[in-house]
């Protein structure tokens, strides 16, 4: 199966449990690999006949800038819905990271990966 790939898109929104979460916007990582088949795209050279990858992160974008999770795993669940309801979108692996949230570490997250 092919992949188109969403790497390192930074979103402000609210993600956290602690009380300064709630109120404070922080920046979420957000990785995104789409699993589909491109033989008809790159066939046809057609851009109605691939996922559209610029929309699907305008998509991510709006959905975790409203979003206010509470953990990562509900806000990834989120995503990866939203990325399977695209035509064409057979499997979706999605990593949401929250920089600074534990001392020493760059950041902490989850990776799932869903399917239709």
């Amino acid at each position: 199966m092919d992949k188109i790939l969403i790497r390192n898109l930074r979103v402000l929104g609210i993600l956290g449990v602690n009380d300064w979460e709630r109120t404070t916007l922080r920046e979420i990582i957000v990785n995104v690999t789409l699993y589909t088949d491109m033989p008809r795209v790159a066939q046809s050279d057609d851009i109605t006949n691939c996922v559209d990858y610029s929309q699907v992160a305008i998509e991510i974008r709006a959905l975790v800038e409203e979003a206010q999770r509470f953990t990562v795993e509900a806000l990834a669940e989120d995503i990866a819905g939203s990325c399977l309801r695209k035509p064409g979108v057979q499997k979706v692996m999605v990593r949401v990271e929250k920089p600074g949230a534990v001392t020493g570490a760059e950041s902490v997250g989850v990776e799932i990966e869903r399917s239709n």
